[in-house]
């Protein structure tokens, strides 16, 4: 008889006036940038408002669960950008796609004054890269608000930080490995933020792929999603799309030439239990996830098991 392997149910996560998830597939976030640095999609060629608000409108038809804006690259070598450009770059958009929908919408800043601003704009969710280490307040408006929390693991920040396919050794993280490593920051900012007034139901941790890793160790991080998720007791996102260690894997092609190996990745992850996954391209992850959902769903089967 061949194993049975299929997505997960998943829990319910509270964001603001939003109950996110409860269903048997993850959550597909869409990217956003309103950027023109990213390193697959900036968008240099959309900086009118309504342009970018018109992007948020397609996500929204291709069937993201939420729509996750940011005014800052967080590739390696990326400058940093100004809370006040970031607030100029993304308040308007955020505002403008809650005119149009009630897709939960994410904020991608690690301020305070960024989110706050996000958050009177129409957001529900606070998608922080820093896990509330650049600026703790951060944490507490997320507090006053109740409003999601994505509290993601990295090992630098942008400035210091190389492509995962670029490193000579692999990042030290201690004899135990990534895994535990990731698990350990992870569970102590966890513990940061409740310690400040957030609610656990409100909080999703990120491994953090491609932060600070190598192409092994974003492997590892991947595969060891169960034990991840059973270590900190919390829902995961994973955010593999386009990124260096899966063209890394196909013979180093350019983040345009990702979309399979990203997918794979995606469906990986779903099987094992991730409960978001953030990625550029909506309609290819949800029309996966679909498949697969449909495969493993019971009472279809007419062929027997051997």
């Amino acid at each position: 008889m061949m194993a049975e392997s299929s997505l997960p149910d998943q829990p319910e996560w509270s964001c603001g006036p939003d109950r996110l998830g409860g269903g048997t597939m993850p959550l597909v976030m869409g990217i956003l940038n309103v950027t023109p640095d990213s390193f697959h999609d900036g968008r240099s060629t959309f900086r009118d408002l309504e342009g970018m608000v018109a992007l948020g409108d397609e996500l929204r038809a291709a069937g993201a669960d939420i729509i996750d804006v940011g005014g800052e690259s967080t590739r390696p070598g990326a400058s940093r950008v100004p809370p006040e450009e970031q607030r100029l770059r993304t308040s308007g958009v955020i505002a403008g796609i809650r005119e149009r929908c009630t897709t939960p919408i994410s904020i991608d800043t690690t301020h305070r004054s960024v989110a706050e601003a996000a958050l009177d704009a129409g957001a529900t969710i606070v998608n922080d890269v820093s896990a509330g280490t650049e600026d703790p307040a951060l944490l507490d408006l997320v507090a006053e608000r109740g409003a999601g929390l994505v509290l993601m693991h990295r090992l630098t920040d942008p400035l210091r930080d190389s492509y995962s396919d670029r490193y000579e050794s692999d990042p030290e993280y201690g004899a135990p490995g990534v895994v535990p490593a990731v698990a350990e920051h992870l569970r102590q900012r966890l513990d940061a933020a409740v310690a400040r007034g957030v609610g656990p139901e409100q909080i999703v941790l990120d491994p953090g792929l491609g932060f600070g890793k190598s192409v092994p160790q974003n492997l590892d991080l991947v595969r060891g999603l169960p034990d991840l998720r059973a270590a900190l007791g919390r829902p995961l996102l994973i955010g593999a799309s386009r990124k260096s260690f899966i063209g890394a894997l196909l013979g180093g092609q350019a983040p345009s030439e990702r979309l399979p190996g990203s997918l794979a990745v995606a469906l990986v992850a779903a099987q094992l239990g991730a409960f978001v996954l953030r990625t550029h391209d909506v309609a290819p992850t949800r029309e996966t996830l679909l498949v697969a959902a449909e495969i493993h769903r019971p009472g279809t089967t007419s062929g027997g098991t051997i």
